[in-house]
Formats: C-alpha cells, sequence, structure tokens
C-alpha cells in the first residue's frame, strides 16, 4: 500500500474521498463543484465515477471501472458504485453459512443489489433515494416544502406536513428493505450515506445488520491495492 495514495468516489450528488492518516482511513465528503486541491497530485488519486466529473482534472489511468472489478460475476451495465459494494462485501463480511449478501446503499438512488457467497449477481432493485423522493413531491406539488431537518418521526400519524413526508418516505424506502431481506438465507448490510439513519429504522436483534456508511470507497481502497500493483499503473 502507498501511504500518499488518495481514493475518490464521484457519486451523484456528491465527491467521497479516502486519505490515508495516523494508520487509518479517514473518509471525507465534499460538493460535486469542487476541484481538486492543489496538494493532490492527480498521479497519487485513485477514482470512480458514476456522476459528472467536468470539474476534476483526472488521470485517466488511474480510474476503476466495472469491467475491471472480473473477480465477481457483475453485468458490465451496473455502476461501479455497485460493482465496489458488492467486491467489497464479498471480501469483508464474514459469512460462514454461506449466505447470499443483500446490499442496500442509501443515497441519492437506494440501490439494492444481491449477491451469493460466490460473488454471483442475483438481481437488485433501484428506487428514488430520501431526498430523491422528498425533492420530487416539493417539486410536483404546490404546497409542500423541503423539511428543515432530515430525521425520521416517531409518531405513524402526522399533523405537520414536512414530518409527514419524512415518515411516509422513510417507511417506504425501510418497507423495501424488509420486503426483500430473508434473514434465514441473507446478509444485510447498509451502506451509503443515509445508512445510518435507517440502520436505527431497520431492526432486526436476533439477525444483526452490517452498517458500513463508506463501503463503497472502501472497496476501492480494497480492490485497487491489488489491481494497481498487478498493472503498475501507480
Amino acid at each position: 500500500m502507498n501511504n500518499h495514495i488518495r481514493y475518490l468516489l464521484i457519486g451523484n450528488s456528491r465527491l467521497h474521498w479516502a486519505e490515508f492518516e495516523n494508520n487509518t482511513y479517514k473518509f471525507t465528503h465534499t460538493s460535486l463543484k469542487d476541484s481538486l486541491n492543489k496538494d493532490i497530485n492527480p498521479s497519487d488519486l485513485i477514482w470512480a465515477s458514476v456522476g459528472n466529473q467536468s470539474n476534476l482534472k483526472l488521470n485517466k489511468n488511474n480510474e476503476v471501472k466495472t469491467k475491471d472489478i472480473d473477480s465477481i460475476n457483475i453485468p458490465i451495465h451496473f455502476g461501479v458504485d455497485r460493482a465496489l459494494n458488492c467486491f467489497c462485501a464479498l471480501k469483508t463480511i464474514e459469512n460462514p453459512y454461506k449466505k447470499n449478501l443483500l446490499i442496500a446503499d442509501f443515497g441519492t438512488t437506494l440501490s439494492i443489489t444481491k449477491i451469493n457467497n460466490l460473488g454471483f449477481v442475483l438481481g437488485g432493485q433501484l428506487i428514488p433515494g430520501l431526498k430523491t423522493q422528498l425533492k420530487s413531491m416539493v417539486a410536483n406539488t404546490k404546497l409542500l416544502e423541503f423539511p428543515d431537518e432530515i430525521m425520521i418521526p416517531s409518531s405513524d400519524f402526522l399533523i405537520d406536513s414536512k414530518e409527514a413526508m419524512l415518515k411516509g418516505v422513510c417507511n417506504s424506502l425501510s418497507g423495501v428493505i424488509n420486503s426483500l431481506f430473508n434473514p434465514q438465507e441473507d446478509i444485510l448490510i447498509l451502506c451509503g450515506g443515509d445508512s445510518k439513519l435507517f440502520g436505527k429504522l431497520i431492526k432486526d436483534q436476533e439477525n444483526p445488520i452490517n452498517i458500513r456508511p463508506n463501503l463503497t470507497i472502501e472497496g476501492l481502497i480494497l480492490f485497487s491495492d491489488s489491481f494497481f500493483k498487478k498493472n503498475k499503473s501507480c
């Protein structure tokens, strides 16, 4: 591992960074409008992208794409974020009973991907994410406003419109997970920016949920450490 290497995942709504610092990786998240800091050498930045990269001057030789991750059987049209999630989960989640891995990535889109213990992709679903659903309601109705704070109301029936929006969207997203998750067959992994929030809502005491907010960029680190050594690109 080269400790000078930094990692960047370009998402649909944010830039996700990882840097080795004090014997561990520090993860940060910044605006899509940001440019590279002057102290970052593009040759020392390994990156992957599912979003717009127009503001960034990047080294194309350091890009990780879905087709590169050939140790798992994932369709080439899948986004690299889903491929990295599958790769990281397969390599790092303890699975002594050889269950399927059900990965729910709570980002701009809630992407759900199911793989078996051998890394074969069984399929998944794509659903508008928390903020995406809220923004859609605001954009397509006259009276609704975006909530001041993103939280999960405790009551089921709300008078305040913003709370009602939040509760309805949270129920729609957690309901999808609950309908797909079979604890006897699956291990559930939550990742992405809203994973901690939904980890509180999707609880299973007998079958603990793996909450890994930075699973995608952890996958980028894990994959690139061997990939670029093999290809001598870094």
